[in-house]
């Protein structure tokens, strides 16, 4: 007699049902934001981020209520991960303190720069009506991130007016650039001169 596992996937093997939902959710919001890039909020049918993810509509219903929640929690989840990677990038004492800020400026916004994926950014956005608390607070946890790194070197008291600088900076640099390599490199600049 087989195990009532058999004929689950391997990574699905012995997981608990809430982890199974669990991947399945997270699957579900990573196929959701491309398909808000590609046709816009307004645009974007339910039906269309089913297809995209694999799953039929119901099935999208059960895990999300509407739309708009699933739009929430697509953008909350992206944002969580820029932050936790961010987190470790500036944790990462065996690099210069320099190399650390352009990596965790790549991160939070360097690879938003290009075509799809700035439509993903675009509409992340253009609605931060529907987001609701984490609209404010990512970027907010974002700045706190640069200055608890910049307070660990040399002029402590000017770090809080260093990374606003920097978070400036990027921003004016993602809407020049035409690719990653370019914002990482003009970042790259900024982060040297500010950081001497």
């Amino acid at each position: 007699m087989s195990s009532p596992d058999a004929d689950r996937p391997p990574a699905e093997r012995g997981a608990t049902p809430a982890a199974g939902d669990a991947r399945r959710r997270s699957a579900v919001l990573d196929a959701a934001l491309p398909t808000f890039a590609r046709f816009g909020y307004r645009k974007t049918s339910m039906e269309e981020v089913a297809r995209a993810a694999h799953i039929s509509r119901p099935g999208l219903y059960f895990l999300f209520s509407s739309k708009e929640a699933l739009f929430r929690a697509a953008v909350t989840q992206l944002l969580e991960r820029d932050l936790a990677a961010v987190e470790r990038i500036l944790a990462d004492n065996g690099r210069p303190l320099p190399e650390r800020l352009v990596g965790a400026f790549d991160q939070w916004a360097g690879r938003y720069v290009g075509p799809l994926a700035r439509d993903v950014r675009d509409v992340v956005d253009a609605h931060p009506d529907l987001l609701g608390d984490i609209a404010r607070t990512a970027p907010r946890r974002f700045e706190d991130l640069l200055t608890d790194a910049l307070a660990a070197g040399p002029d402590r008291d000017a770090a809080p007016d260093v990374a606003r600088t920097m978070i400036s900076a990027s921003i004016g640099l993602k809407h020049q650039a035409s690719s990653r390599e370019f914002f990482v490199a003009r970042m790259r600049v900024a982060v040297e001169l500010l950081t001497r």
